[in-house]
């Protein structure tokens, strides 16, 4: 009879583990992790694309981009811009408080930032669940990336908006930022 009721109550622990992971995976914000049925990974790409467009068109004056990798996973994917403008230690602040203030106007909520003077990162969220990060690396060059939701699986096409630069579409890895900026690459803020 002990026996028997240890293999009841290790189905019933069993069986509870197994719906709550499953739950887990489908319930959340708002269900990010599972597919979503109204858009495939090329919409997502697509969604991607127009939010690094408009990060880029806010930045004033204009840094020159080249695109990254796109890098897709079972059910996601994430875009990556590169800038090559210097952006100097002095004006990392001010370049990371234009894109907090640009994606905040689009209604992308900041989760994170990394106040590090020498490699700041700035990290938020839309809605619909697509991660955004900025972070400034080696040399001051910054680095973008969207990263989607899970989504419905799809063919990706490489990105149709052209850099504003050489591309370094054949050159891995894509050099360090090589453009000076009056503005962006200032030994002090102006």
């Amino acid at each position: 009879m002990r026996t028997q009721a240890k293999y009841v109550v290790t189905a019933v622990v069993l069986g509870a583990l197994v719906t709550g992971c499953a739950e887990t995976k489908t319930s959340g914000a708002e269900g990010a992790e599972r597919a979503r049925s109204d858009m495939n990974m090329q919409e997502a790409a697509d969604r991607a694309d127009a939010l690094l467009d408009l990060t880029f068109k806010a930045i004033r004056p204009p840094v020159q981009w080249a695109h990254g990798d796109t890098t897709t996973g079972s059910c996601d994917l994430s875009r990556r811009r590169v800038v090559m403008t210097v952006i100097s230690e002095q004006m990392r602040g001010s370049f990371l408080g234009v894109v907090e203030r640009a994606w905040e106007k689009a209604d992308v909520r900041i989760t994170n930032v990394n106040k590090n003077k020498e490699f700041p990162a700035l990290y938020a969220k839309t809605a619909d669940g697509f991660g955004l990060r900025l972070s400034i690396a080696g040399e001051g060059q910054a680095f973008f990336e969207v990263a989607t939701p899970c989504v419905e699986e799809s063919e990706v096409a490489e990105p149709a908006a052209e850099p504003n630069g050489p591309s370094y579409k054949d050159v891995d890895p894509i050099p360090r930022p090589n453009v000076r900026s009056p503005f962006w690459s200032a030994d002090k803020a102006p």
